[in-house]
């Protein structure tokens, strides 16, 4: 029974796809759209930045980005979730403001250093394996990079402070972490962190 509802789950958020997948996406673009946008408003690009998005699901957090941004680029495992992103963010792929590719936390397919900003939201608790994730990441970012990554405070992979131990090894400092309260009744607490890649 359990191994039957992870597959549900599975199909409708960890790797969304079919009819589950779509619904899924519907609920994930309602219920973190808040946290979507609230952790742009704290990554604070601008526009001469290029973000990538790791993970970005229905598009609410990527679109968010590329209406500030010089480039967002959304790098999601699903091709529903970057079909769903093909059409919430149709007007700035068209403008080039917005790029999507398929690809993981571990594997973003992106250069070197060409990142200013990594954003996650919901999706740490998936990847296959966070030390190879953060390291994906902190190598993407430039020196002086920012990533900023939430995450469901209940759904954690492990205590907060043991995940802001794991973004330390991979390299990254000036760590700060908090939870966030969205507001309303679709959201849920949100365990937050914020770190640089040192500057060279």
């Amino acid at each position: 029974m359990g191994n039957s509802l992870d597959q549900v789950l599975d199909r409708a958020f960890g790797h969304p796809r079919g009819l589950l997948g779509r619904l899924g996406g519907a609920v994930m673009a309602h219920g973190n759209a808040a946290t979507e946008r609230h952790i742009v408003e704290v990554a604070k690009p601008d526009t001469a930045e290029t973000v990538l998005v790791v993970g970005p699901g229905p598009g609410v957090g990527l679109r968010a980005a590329g209406e500030r941004a010089a480039l967002a680029i959304g790098v999601d495992p699903s091709a529903e979730m970057l079909e769903r992103c093909r059409e919430r963010c149709a007007d700035l792929i068209e403008a080039g403001k917005v790029r999507l590719r398929a690809g993981s936390a571990e594997e973003t397919g992106e250069a070197d250093a060409s990142a200013d900003v990594v954003l996650s939201v919901n999706n740490v608790q998936l990847w296959t394996d966070r030390a190879a994730g953060f390291a994906e990441l902190y190598r993407v970012l430039r020196p002086g990079g920012r990533l900023v990554l939430s995450a469901h405070d209940r759904w954690l992979p492990l205590p907060r402070h043991e995940l802001a131990d794991e973004l330390t090894a991979a390299g990254f400092t000036d760590l700060q972490t908090w939870v966030w309260e969205p507001p309303g009744v679709a959201g849920s607490l949100a365990a937050q962190f914020r770190a640089l890649r040192p500057a060279e």
